[in-house]
């Protein structure tokens, strides 16, 4: 189980010392990446106690310490064996994060009479999928006034069970559209229509604060990839047409020949 504090009491005490620094870091990782949060600097015999916490249901949680000589990792069901404690420095490496393990750490170091706290704020995002982009090509009058027909391509760009991210359409540089989610996770989709062998570059992105995955349509490829099915079922067609008209005639002609040849005996 993960260790509650004495932390508190720790305080306390710590809060006594004639000396108390404070410094803040903030820091983004994407998820089964391995961090390390840095103590910047280097264990010696003035160093009585270095504590690490990381915050879960509001309460301060320690994680990992140093006592004198004693490094203590203590295992919880969150973290596993994730946990390694540098014996040189008492940084503290998470390895193969999770999002599980966002939240506020606190590092605490003891020297002396002198307190240090370091804080690191850590988000972890889940890896990105690449969008998915669905086609589907129509004929519509492109004005009431012209007798020609434009060809236009609706399409539809989807990604699933994605949270904190933002997903938009990109003509060229451009943005056309977007739409955001925080951290609710849910599925995300945003139509697009364009003109068929449209000269344009379309591209569609989904993107967090530390990457982006994105998927480029091609136009003209996708139209010639509808169309051939809408040929081939048209040859069928044909064919099958073709092969009951033959196949009626010759009945007809041997019902004809039969009651020709009943006559003449």
């Amino acid at each position: 189980m993960i260790r509650k504090s004495f932390f508190v009491s720790l305080c306390i005490i710590w809060f006594s010392s004639d000396t108390f620094v404070y410094t803040d870091e903030v820091m983004s990782v994407t998820e089964g990446e391995s961090v390390t949060l840095n103590t910047d600097i280097k264990l010696s015999g003035q160093i009585e106690e270095i504590v690490w916490t990381h915050k879960i249901n509001n309460l301060d949680n320690i994680i990992a310490e140093i006592k004198g000589k004693n490094i203590n990792i203590y295992p919880n069901v969150v973290y596993g064996d994730r946990l390694q404690m540098d014996n040189h420095t008492g940084s503290l490496t998470i390895r193969n994060i999770t999002t599980e393990h966002s939240g506020l750490y606190k590092l605490l170091i003891r020297n002396d009479r002198a307190l240090s706290q370091k804080t690191f704020t850590v988000t972890v995002y889940a890896h990105l999928p690449f969008p998915v982009i669905s086609r589907n090509c129509s004929l519509s009058s492109s004005s009431s006034s012209e007798r020609s027909s434009v060809s236009r391509l609706s399409v539809l760009c989807s990604v699933l069970n994605v949270s904190a991210v933002s997903l938009s359409w990109y003509k060229g540089n451009s943005v056309l559209s977007n739409i955001s989610v925080s951290n609710l996770s849910i599925s995300l989709s945003l139509p697009l229509e364009v003109e068929y062998q449209d000269n344009n570059t379309y591209s569609c992105v989904v993107n967090n604060p530390i990457t982006n995955r994105t998927t480029h349509l091609n136009t003209s490829q996708t139209c010639q990839e509808r169309s051939e099915p809408l040929q081939n079922s048209h040859l069928v067609g044909i064919t099958v047409s073709v092969i009951l008209v033959l196949v009626v005639s010759s009945a007809v002609l041997i019902y004809f020949h039969q009651r020709k040849c009943k006559s003449a005996n």
